[in-house]
Order: structure tokens, then C-alpha cells, then sequence
């Protein structure tokens, strides 16, 4: 009998939210743009048909008037209507699209700041699909060079530390150097 290997589960947010104000900011943008679509689009139709002039039947009377009256409530009816249903798509697919860059950025700034307390352990860990991959990478890049650098000095302090003829000044200096680097750092 073989133990079957569990495929390991995407982590999904549980917050669509994750930053209230740049969400909220870029929904509404999208929408304002949707929006101000929608009245050019009733404004040149009624501007580009202002100097015609439309037939119809109404009450079974023939009626002659401006095309741009005739059509008004029908083009701002559809318009209304075209928004409306436009705007709930587009407001679904912005929030999606927010929340892919809001939640990395959620993530950077979490993860950099306890780095900057001295965790070199710590990376930035985003989503598989989110924005911002390659920044992550680089900064992880980064982050592990340092670790390396410090560790490196940390080193080099303790064998100068170790050495027998050191002067006991000098040691206590690098004594010194050794606990700020074991306070200020995680290794």
C-alpha cells in the first residue's frame, strides 16, 4: 500500500478587502471611466442626430419631430441599463484585479518591516498568480546576501575572538561586536 501524497492546497485570502482605501480609490475610478462612457456615448448620439428628423406612429397619428428627441429616452434607457450591467462587471473584475496587487502589497509591507527589525531569516512569500513576483524575488535575492554578509563578519569576529594571543581589550570590543550583531540580527 502506498501513501498517497497530498497535493498542498493554494492559500487563499479570506479578506477581499485587504486594503480598504486603494480598492475602494480603484473601483471607483473604473467606474467613473464606465460611467463617463456611457454619457459621451448619449451625447454624440444625440448630437450626431440633432439636425434629422424622425417619422413614427403614435396613437395611430403620424408624428414628425427631431431624431434626437424621438431617441433620447431609448438611448438613455439602454445606456442606463448597458452601465448598470457593465459597472457590476466591472466592478467584480477591478476588485479582483486590486486585490491581486493589494494583497502583495499587504504581504511586502508586513514582511519588510520585520526584516528591518533584523530577521534575515524572514522572505517575502507571495501568492503564486499575484503581481509583484519578480520584486519579491530580487528582494529575497537580497535579503540572503545579506544574511550571508553578516553571518560572514559574525564569523570572522569569532575567530579573532578565539585567538589565543589577543590583547584583552580588543577582545572585549569584539565581544561587544558579537552581541550587537546576535541582538540587531537573526541568523
Amino acid at each position: 500500500m502506498n501513501p498517497r501524497k497530498k497535493k498542498p492546497t493554494a492559500v487563499k485570502r479570506k479578506q477581499v478587502f485587504i486594503n480598504k482605501d486603494f480598492q475602494t480609490r480603484f473601483i471607483v475610478k473604473f467606474c467613473l471611466i464606465l460611467v463617463l462612457g456611457g454619457l459621451i456615448s448619449i451625447g454624440l448620439t444625440l448630437f450626431n442626430t440633432q439636425d434629422t428628423l424622425t417619422s413614427s406612429y403614435t396613437d395611430s397619428k403620424l408624428v414628425i419631430q427631431n431624431t434626437s428627441l424621438a431617441i433620447m429616452p431609448s438611448v438613455i434607457y439602454t445606456t442606463l441599463i448597458t452601465t448598470a450591467l457593465v459597472g457590476l462587471i466591472v466592478i467584480m473584475v477591478t476588485l479582483l484585479v486590486s486585490h491581486k496587487i493589494a494583497g502583495p502589497m499587504f504581504r511586502f509591507e508586513k514582511d519588510i518591516d520585520r526584516i528591518s527589525k533584523g530577521d534575515l531569516k524572514s522572505r517575502i512569500n507571495i501568492r503564486k498568480g499575484d503581481q509583484f513576483k519578480e520584486i519579491a524575488t530580487s528582494l529575497n535575492a537580497m535579503i540572503e546576501k545579506l544574511n550571508e554578509d553578516v553571518a560572514d563578519i559574525k564569523t570572522d569576529i569569532d575567530q579573532l575572538f578565539n585567538s589565543e594571543d589577543l590583547p584583552k581589550e580588543l577582545r572585549e570590543k569584539l565581544s561587544d561586536l558579537n552581541k550587537k550583531i546576535e541582538s540587531r540580527f537573526t541568523l
